[in-house]
């Protein structure tokens, strides 16, 4: 059996979006694409909620402010989805309905 193991961390550079579908750009050349609907917080953002994210850890995560969204790079490569539950998403929709 082989295990995957990194030999140098790679790190977000930009982040950009298609109409249902993140590319972050990595700083070793590659990009990363998923589809939104993996994070179902920036499905439901508007382009402009999506387009105001900051760099965390030298690009090591990015965060949305306005979303209240965190992904790690490492979660990116590996195909982690979100792990939200329903019941917070629905929670947090509420109180974004009531802002």
């Amino acid at each position: 059996m082989s295990i995957l193991t990194l030999e140098r961390e790679a790190f977000a550079q930009s982040v950009g979006f298609t109409e249902d579908s993140m590319v972050v750009c990595l700083d070793d050349g590659r990009s990363v694409s998923v589809p939104l609907a993996w994070f179902p917080r920036l499905s439901v953002g508007t382009q402009a909620e999506r387009e105001k994210y900051e760099l965390i850890g030298d690009g090591e995560g990015i965060h949305w402010p306005e979303l209240d969204e965190d992904i790690s790079v490492e979660g990116l490569i590996a195909g982690r989805r979100s792990s939200e539950s329903a019941d917070s998403l629905t929670r947090w929709l509420s109180k974004r309905g009531s802002m």
